[in-house]
């Protein structure tokens, strides 16, 4: 019998929607997926040598193919303003068009299925319209995993490899977009001091380090450290990105993280990292009134509240804490390259500084 496969939509419009989904069965299979891969990266570096499956190699060419697509996309000029470069809507736009058939050489794939995949895989490079990411982006790129992994796509013995290498290149290619076309951070409070963008770095960037002999959290107020370990695990080359963009302390455009830093173990920060996602991400309305459900990550909740028991407008709810899209971010990137070009000066409506300009 053949799976009736469906484009992934949002269901959660209100708190109690969402109270409903924190105890369901998609739910379940988030957290616990993350607490899986969580386990299988523990004392694991991102230079370890390794095999590689078949699915994995086939996911990591389709992601060479997405990097590509930004290389073919340069940015627009675009001086007049410090926000999201339009470029990045034609670069989306080719990721749309290429998906499908990028996701038809995936080997084993049911090829009814590449609808709902592919869906989840769009989302996952960003806010075409806004030209913003955040940490909901990140959480369907975790969704297309998960996918893969029901479609048997990849195996459960291909789990670090999934963190090491697929999870990580997504993120070297965010990087790149986020350079190349100003990505704001979506929402007026990015990740909560962590990163203006992402949060499972972090998760599974600690986990790396648990029993680490010698390193400990407050290391990463440490440069040569840093520097140093940043090749091995994710969580240094995370500050040490952070680091290249921010010119003030740690302390003041991170505090998150400089609190974290104090933590006298990774096995404390890495605990602590899972229940701060589940809180924070998973347990947030403005993040996850944008989450897809679709056959492979049902819905089983209450319907949707009427027009008049919400807030909302424009398809989503505007209430509790965080603003998703109401308040424009500058991306660090442009504040950089203005200290870098002093005599290029920067003016445009709606412009504001950022704490570290």
């Amino acid at each position: 019998m053949s799976i009736a496969f469906e484009i992934p939509g949002k269901r959660i419009l209100s708190n109690d929607q969402l109270t409903a989904f924190q105890s369901s069965a998609t739910y379940n299979t988030i957290t616990s997926y993350i607490e899986v891969l969580n386990a299988s990266v523990v004392g694991v570096k991102l230079t370890d040598a390794y095999s590689l499956s078949l699915g994995i190699n086939a996911i990591l060419r389709l992601l060479d193919r997405i990097e590509q697509l930004a290389h073919e996309t340069p940015p627009v000029e675009n001086k007049a303003s410090r926000f999201g470069n339009p470029a990045f809507r034609s670069f989306y736009d080719k990721v749309q068009t290429l998906a499908p058939s990028l996701h038809a050489d995936l080997p084993g794939l049911d090829q009814n299925a590449i609808p709902e995949l592919t869906t989840y895989f769009l989302q996952a490079w960003g806010n075409r319209e806004r030209i913003d990411y955040g940490s909901g982006m990140e959480l369907n790129f975790l969704c297309w995993l998960i996918c893969l992994d029901r479609l048997q796509v990849v195996t459960a013995s291909d789990h670090t490899m999934l963190v090491t290498c697929v999870f990580w290149r997504y993120i070297q290619i965010m990087r790149i977009l986020q350079s190349t076309y100003w990505l704001e951070p979506a929402g007026s409070h990015g990740v909560w001091g962590l990163d203006d963008y992402h949060f499972l770095p972090f998760l599974f960037g600690s986990a790396q380090l648990r029993g680490h002999k010698f390193v400990r959290p407050k290391a990463i107020h440490d440069p040569e450290i840093v520097d140093e370990l940043s090749k091995d695990y994710m969580y240094f080359s995370c500050i040490k990105f952070i680091n290249s963009i921010k010119t003030a302390s740690l302390r003041w455009h991170s505090p998150m993280l400089d609190d974290i830093s104090a933590v006298r173990t990774w096995e404390k920060v890495n605990s602590g990292m899972i229940k701060m996602y589940q809180a924070e991400v998973l347990g947030k309305l403005p993040v996850m009134q944008h989450f897809l459900f679709g056959s492979i990550l049902p819905y089983e909740g209450p319907p949707p509240p009427s027009s008049d028991e919400s807030h909302h407008g424009g398809g989503h709810v505007h209430e509790g804490w965080g603003d998703c899209c109401g308040i424009p971010i500058p991306s660090a990137f442009a504040a950089v390259q203005q200290e870098r070009e002093p005599g290029k000066r920067i003016e445009g409506p709606g412009i504001r500084p950022v704490p570290f300009d």
